[in-house]
């Protein structure tokens, strides 16, 4: 069986990614599954440029088809932050109870027609020392006033999706999965993998 390593450590984004390529025929492993890997740094300006960084990086490393995937949100409110880093919006460390409480704060007093959002996703696949292709999804939203659901991670409680009016932690997750950044962006790395198991 062919294997796809996840250039991720995030246990919520490899749950989705397993979930949403569960009918391939890959083994899907993540940084966790191996000792010894290269720490990546994220000092890309953009997602697209970490996307490729984490894909190559261990790609070079381990000579094995890599997926490496950056997301985050982008809130216009806020001159797009936190962007690229929306991980460690709230410190180097932060968790998403830190980072949730730190985009309310920024938003205090904002109307809620005013707190357009977007989730962005690019994932990059790499084998060896060569970039195989690079994709994008997005999601746009409302960011709510006040935690909202427990499903998801990450900003799901607060990125309120105004068709369903309900945010992503409030949303059945098999919907998400239709609708969000990253599945948008995972239906098209599909044509990459599809191009790869079946040459």
């Amino acid at each position: 069986m062919k294997e796809l390593l996840v250039a991720t450590a995030n246990k919520g984004k490899l749950r989705e990614i397993r979930n949403l390529l569960k009918d391939f025929d890959f083994k899907i492993t993540s940084l966790a599954d191996y000792s010894g890997m290269p720490e990546i740094i994220e000092d890309g300006k953009t997602f697209r440029q970490n996307a490729i960084k984490k894909a190559l990086t261990i790609a070079q490393h381990t000579g094995k088809f890599v997926m490496g995937e950056d997301s985050g949100l982008e809130v216009e409110a806020l001159g797009n932050r936190p962007g690229v880093y929306s991980a460690r919006f709230a410190g180097e460390h932060a968790d998403d109870k830190k980072n949730n409480a730190k985009l309310l704060r920024s938003l205090r007093g904002v109307p809620l027609a005013e707190r357009q959002a977007r989730y962005q996703c690019f994932v990059a696949i790499a084998e060896n020392d060569k970039v195989v292709g690079v994709v994008s999804g997005r999601c746009g939203g409302l960011i709510a006033e006040r935690l909202r659901g427990e499903n998801g991670f990450g900003y799901d409680p607060l990125f309120l999706v105004p068709r369903y009016n309900k945010t992503f932690g409030e949303l059945d997750p098999a919907i998400k999965s239709r609708i969000s950044h990253r599945s948008r962006a995972l239906k098209k790395t599909r044509k990459i993998l599809e191009e790869y198991l079946y040459p």
